[in-house]
């Protein structure tokens, strides 16, 4: 019987082990949600306008790139989204250019050419459109505006939801930035998107507080205005 006590209790220390895993892990992860979550709206209070003349006026609006299609072949409601409010700022006066800052890792996709097409047949000027090719995700976008694009005040056009993380990542590096929240879309779609953007915060958290990471790509300064 001795004999057989050992494996036995083994077995409990492992499956206690793994009960503790099982309840703490989710709890973890719950509570960095939910930290997260508090640390950008926090970061973004009251610095978010819904309408173009709630916003102040800025020389540059940073418009965050998306697909303009979905893989069904389908407008991207939240591409088209973005592109009227970045018209709506420009044609209300609150901003002479527009950085268009997208995803072009792929010779067959180039978000800044899209948005700056979008833009383009809304009547918006090419020579007040400079493309930034190099934003592959938010923190890139907003840190190489003053990397690359001399930029230290600017205002930030997207979704709500996305403007605010991307404030997060502007104050926490000392720029003075604002908002200006595109129409959100419903749906599935939607609700897929807001599910996904609570563990974007997390990313940008760590991103920030603990890994302190840079863009991907920086390279020779461009001054807006100066080149198309």
């Amino acid at each position: 019987m001795k004999a057989r006590r050992k494996p036995v209790k083994k077995r409990l220390k492992i499956l206690g082990v793994g009960l503790a895993v099982l309840v703490f892990f989710p709890l973890s992860v719950l509570v960095l949600i939910l930290y997260a979550r508090r640390e950008v709206e926090t970061s973004a209070q009251g610095r978010v306008a819904s309408e173009a003349g709630g916003v102040p006026k800025t020389r540059v609006a940073l418009v965050l790139g998306c697909s303009r299609y979905l893989d069904s072949g389908e407008e991207n409601l939240f591409f088209s989204a973005r592109m009227d409010a970045a018209r709506e700022l420009y044609e209300a006066g609150a901003v002479e250019y527009l950085l268009v800052s997208g995803d072009n890792s792929r010779p067959d996709y180039d978000e800044s050419s899209d948005m700056k097409e979008a833009l383009m047949e809304q009547g918006v000027p090419e020579e007040r459109i400079a493309c930034d090719y190099a934003g592959f995700s938010t923190l890139d976008s907003v840190l190489r505006a003053r990397e690359v694009f001399g930029l230290e005040q600017f205002v930030i056009v997207s979704q709500g939801f996305h403007v605010r993380r991307a404030l997060y990542i502007a104050r926490a590096n000392g720029l003075d930035a604002t908002g200006y929240a595109a129409r959100d879309v419903g749906g599935t779609g939607g609700k897929f998107i807001r599910l996904r953007e609570a563990l974007a915060r997390v990313k940008v958290l760590l991103d920030v507080r603990v890994f302190g990471r840079a863009p991907k790509f920086l390279g020779e300064p461009v001054v807006i205005g100066q080149h198309p």
